[in-house]
């Protein structure tokens, strides 16, 4: 897949909470952040060269969380592309403590999740975050009174719309009795059809499901394998094609492949442009799950 033609656009459009259109395809920007998700990047000025990037390449959904680096991401973010154009919609998660590289707790008391929506606004240079979601159900916390608080912030107009990480079908119809739940982030890929029925029922209800780890692929990008050889038709690389068929296997799908480095950014977003034929789709589908059965 050439690059020059890369545009986020081509994956089409999805409008989460009813009122914000974004292009199917955007970017995390956990990467952005250095070794362990901790601290600022090894290449500075490269992450925020990609940053820049994203509004040429038609990239306007943008995923982050207050505990990437902590606030690194977000910090970035604003460096790169304040005052932000119309149409950019940036979306934040908080709930999620961290005291070092690749530690992560969750801290779902109301009083900590405020003062979390709070520092993200400032730190993002925001009156309003667009799509906030709760990182994590801290087990510790009555899950009502989180929800309960999640309310409280739209209720304040501190955040337009919520969503919920890393839940289940239950998880989702509870915390819909105190808010509509605009998007649910779960790991999702070829691979990991653990929440397969979480994806059904979002796309049942036209709630936005956001993939993280959206290209892995296994043993099914080795060479030789399914998708190595139907990218060489394709002319794509095997990531691309995990992405074309995430894209397609549900229209609420918004996939955020995140990286630090322009060229694969690029390369992403060119995924975009990838029409997988149904034979295709439905091969490729039967292979993940295959694999995913077998996985130990």
């Amino acid at each position: 897949m050439t690059h020059s033609s890369a545009n986020a656009a081509n994956a089409g459009t999805f409008t989460i909470g009813g009122d914000l259109a974004v292009h199917r395809l955007g970017f995390g920007a956990m990467r952005i952040t250095g070794k362990g998700i901790w601290g600022p990047p090894a290449d500075h000025d490269e992450a925020i060269r990609t940053l820049r990037r994203l509004p040429e390449l038609g990239v306007n959904f943008i995923d982050t969380a207050d505990s990437y680096g902590p606030d690194v991401s977000e910090w970035l973010i604003r460096e790169a592309l304040h005052p932000y154009r119309k149409g950019l919609v940036i979306a934040t998660k908080g709930g999620l403590t961290r005291s070092g590289p690749d530690i992560w707790r969750p801290v779902g008391r109301p009083e900590y999740l405020l003062q979390q929506v709070h520092k993200s606004l400032r730190n993002l240079g925001v009156e309003q975050i667009d799509l906030w979601q709760l990182h994590r159900i801290d087990p510790k916390v009555a899950a009502d009174e989180q929800f309960d608080a999640v309310r409280s912030f739209i209720d304040q107009k501190l955040i337009r719309h919520a969503g919920l990480s890393e839940v289940s079908v239950d998880d989702i119809k509870a915390a819909s009795k105190f808010f509509d739940v605009a998007t649910v982030q779960n790991r999702y890929n070829l691979v990991d059809r653990t929440s397969e029925d979480v994806l059904d029922y979002c796309t049942a209800q036209n709630i936005g499901f956001i993939p993280w780890f959206p290209l892995a692929a296994g043993d099914l990008a080795k060479p030789g394998s399914i998708l190595d050889t139907m990218a060489g038709k394709y002319g794509a690389h095997p990531s691309q094609l995990a992405l074309a068929w995430i894209l397609k296997r549900s229209p609420v799908m918004l996939p955020i492949p995140g990286t630090s480095k322009v060229a694969h950014l690029e390369q992403n977003v060119a995924a975009a442009s990838i029409t997988l034929s149904d034979e295709d789709f439905a091969a490729l589908d039967g292979e993940g799950r295959k694999a995913f059965q077998s996985a130990p």
